[in-house]
């Protein structure tokens, strides 16, 4: 076969392909990733083992509202906010449950990573990611803020500082 032989072929594999694809139903022609929880809407609830080896449950908290982290030691501006997180938690003891969930990680290396930072909130450990896929996360850290009743009211993708961070507070506890 010729050079142009095999670029015809090419090109009539290449089109077929592509008018086959084209008469698929949209629902077959990308991924569908369920909708991130919605606010307004019940925070889906979850079990881990946290860092220190107890169980969180998110059920646990209702009654208290949540600020729900998702995070890892390797993310830049994970390790930027969590002092801010640190604060919040300190501040709002009692009243806010920070809760920072982590990503994946041997927790070993969280562990040196918490003691550094000198961490005091509960680190639940998604070592398969099943927590973070359930939420949507997509990109961290991104952060839940989850009233007395269970429900989310406010999100945020993205480094967070004090002040974001108090704005979302402030969607869950007056």
């Amino acid at each position: 076969m010729n050079r142009w032989g095999a670029v015809f072929v090419i090109l009539l594999v290449l089109g077929t392909g592509w008018i086959w694809v084209s008469r698929l139903p949209a629902e077959a022609q990308s991924v569908q990733r369920n909708a991130e929880p919605a606010i307004g809407h019940p925070a889906p609830d979850f079990a881990l083992e946290t860092l220190n080896g107890e169980n969180f449950s998110l059920a646990e908290h209702r009654g208290t509202p949540v600020v729900l982290n998702f995070w890892a030691t390797w993310c830049g501006p994970c390790q930027r906010e969590l002092p801010s997180l640190q604060a919040a938690s300190e501040r709002y003891a009692g009243q806010v449950v920070i809760v920072g969930v982590d990503q994946s990680e041997p927790a070993e290396t969280v562990q040196r990573y918490v003691d550094e930072l000198a961490l005091t909130f509960a680190i639940p450990m998604d070592t398969d990611n099943e927590v973070a896929h359930r939420y949507n996360v997509v990109g961290m850290p991104t952060t839940f803020f989850i009233d007395a009743d269970g429900i989310i009211r406010s999100t945020w993708t993205g480094e967070m500082n004090s002040v974001t961070l108090a704005e979302g507070i402030s969607t869950i506890f007056p």
